[in-house]
């Protein structure tokens, strides 16, 4: 029997690398970060436990990273989803939705995600945090930002504090409150990407945001 290529192995490893990193979502949002075991993610995946060691230092940054993945499949289909659009404002309102999304539908992941974030290990650096880092990055620059590269890591900043506000234990702020402070932060109607069913604040569903489409034209200070 001949040995594998190479290619083939990089395609087994990267197989055997998402098992880990879907079978950690999956737990974690089915039993929460304490009560899963690597050995338990190792189990789900169908993988020896060693190799969880051999792709992540820690149970924490596996599941930064599974959290990074999910948040760039999630950003990812609703950035694709029909009908296609290569319109910047469209774009922007779909990925801000896209990530409180996730706050809303996946509370124990995300929460969980803002915890790890916030402790000693601090912010994972990982494949799947670059890809998502490259879709804001493009996201950002298709709404006309001249400076992509100084502009996406504040909406990052701005989606992280959002997506925390909302799930702030015994005060979170309604999603559409804080929908409404992007969309007005970054001049977009209310009507686009995928709109809650709760009126904006103020009830005024038609009513046009104030237009901030200079807003990436000044410099920091």
């Amino acid at each position: 029997m001949s040995p594998r290529s190479p290619s083939v192995n990089e395609e087994l490893r990267r197989r055997s690398r998402e098992r880990l990193l879907q079978a950690a979502v999956e737990l974690v949002d089915e039993h929460g970060y304490e009560a899963t075991t690597l050995a338990d993610i190792a189990d789900r995946a169908g993988s020896a436990r060693g190799l969880v060691s051999y792709y992540f230092p820690g149970k924490r940054q596996l599941v930064q990273s599974a959290v990074h993945r999910l948040m760039h499949r999630t950003l990812q289909a609703g950035l694709e989803r029909e009908p296609r659009t290569e319109d910047g404002s469209e774009l922007l309102a779909r990925a801000i939705d896209a990530i409180l999304g996730l706050a809303r539908d996946r509370p124990v992941l995300m929460r969980t995600h803002m915890a790890g974030i916030l402790q000693a290990e601090g912010f994972v650096r990982c494949p799947e945090q670059q890809r998502l880092a490259e879709l804001l990055r493009d996201t950002v620059a298709r709404h006309g930002s001249p400076a992509a590269e100084r502009d996406y890591p504040l909406l990052r900043a701005q989606l992280m504090g959002a997506v925390f506000a909302i799930l702030l234990p015994g005060a979170p702020m309604p999603m559409a409150v804080m929908r409404a402070e992007l969309f007005q932060r970054y001049g977009l109607a209310w009507e686009r990407g995928v709109p809650p069913d709760d009126e904006p604040p103020g009830g005024t569903r038609a009513q046009r945001l104030p237009d901030l489409s200079g807003y990436f034209d000044t410099e920091p200070t």
